[in-house]
């Protein structure tokens, strides 16, 4: 029997391996943090655009795929980034989650009032659901996406630079994998699973 690839299977991505995928997506957040602990959230702004860069790179390397989201997180970190080195001002940096985050829900919620619910395609996802399951889910990420930005709008206005940037890096990621955790329920009542070998 040949056990050559189906067209379907070539084009799809190489899966990462959970560990690898989770260093990409934090490791330039942790340098972030510990250059702008000791040298300051400028030369932290740069090492963070150059991670991003180099994190999508090795992303590429590896599965031959470049995710929506950290493509779109990316491209705002570079314009974001670069306002900030040319006005020599730390607000657009910190400007960013808002902005990307605003731009996520307006475009899950969007999306799903014309009825083509998009949070399969932002957030990659490999789930099956029912069509009321993903109209449930993505008007839940699309909230959470402009909760993440009035926290962010709140905690850079109110608060040092130094707390904003260990918000950012440690606060944000856990409360968003406490959200998608407690979405569990939902995705398993309208999980759409495959039929079992040998069904009619």
């Amino acid at each position: 029997m040949s056990m050559q690839p189906t067209p379907n299977e070539k084009n799809l991505p190489r899966k990462v391996n959970p560990g690898l995928k989770l260093v990409l997506e934090m490791g330039p957040l942790a340098l972030f943090f510990f250059t702008n602990a000791k040298y300051g959230i400028f030369p932290a702004t740069g090492v963070l655009m150059a991670g991003v860069v180099v994190a999508l790179a090795a992303s590429w390397l590896l599965t031959k795929h470049l995710p929506v989201m950290p493509v779109v997180t990316a491209v705002a970190v570079l314009i974001f980034g670069a306002l900030t080195f040319y006005f020599n001002d730390e607000t657009f940096i910190k400007l960013k989650p808002t902005i990307v985050n605003c731009l996520f829900g307006t475009i899950l919620l969007g999306a799903l009032w014309m009825g083509k619910p998009l949070l399969p395609v932002v957030l990659e996802s490999v789930l099956r659901l029912t069509d009321a399951g993903w109209r449930i889910l993505t008007l839940r990420w699309g909230l959470f996406f402009f909760v993440l930005a009035a926290l962010n709008e709140i905690v850079w206005r109110t608060q040092t630079t130094d707390f904003w940037v260990t918000f950012k890096v440690w606060g944000i990621m856990p409360l968003t994998m406490i959200f998608a955790l407690a979405q569990m329920p939902l995705i398993l009542k309208h999980e759409i699973k495959p039929p079992e070998d040998g069904s009619a």
